[in-house]
């Protein structure tokens, strides 16, 4: 059995390449299941085969619960990657934080600004025993260099492909 162990601190290297260079790529695919609607009834699947998860449209949106939602595996995401991004950088620092935990909380509401659809991600970190300048620089380097955070920031390239038959 293999030992986990973190990743390399050689990830906080800086790159200084034109483009930006992939260290990983997944695909998930959802299918729209009995409903045919990914939301209330999907099955998500990961292209490795290491993700199966039954989408289900929450009670609080008019659905039976039961399932996970995309909120959910947001949070999730965004909450394992902070946590990641923290480890790293609390190790480079020389801070341990063994037991800390980061909890996402993400809102599905309505936009005042077009009143259509938006998140919003409450983030709480744990860091007992550290003193808190210290873990205050933590969760600000943090947030300078967790992707997910980036992204909630900057927003995402998102390149779109139709595959759609004319049959």
């Amino acid at each position: 059995m293999t030992r986990l162990q973190p990743p390399p601190l050689s990830l906080l290297d800086k790159y200084r390449g034109r483009d930006q260079q992939t260290l990983y790529s997944t695909t998930v695919t959802v299918t729209g299941g009995a409903a045919g609607h990914g939301r209330a009834s999907g099955i998500a699947r990961s292209d490795d085969g290491s993700l199966e998860v039954n989408l289900r449209l929450p009670k609080e949106l008019g659905g039976p619960g039961g399932g996970t939602n995309p909120e959910q595996l947001f949070a999730a995401g965004y909450a394992a990657c902070f946590h990641g991004a923290l480890s790293l950088l609390a190790a480079q620092a020389g801070v341990s934080i063994p037991d800390s935990s980061v909890s996402v909380t993400v809102d599905f509401g309505r936009d005042p600004m077009d009143g259509l659809f938006v998140l919003t991600v409450h983030t709480r970190i744990r860091l007992p025993g550290v003193e808190r300048a210290v873990a205050e620089e933590l969760v600000r380097n943090t947030e300078r260099f967790c992707p997910y955070t980036k992204m909630a920031r900057q927003g995402i390239t998102n390149i779109v492909a139709l595959d759609a038959s004319s049959e």
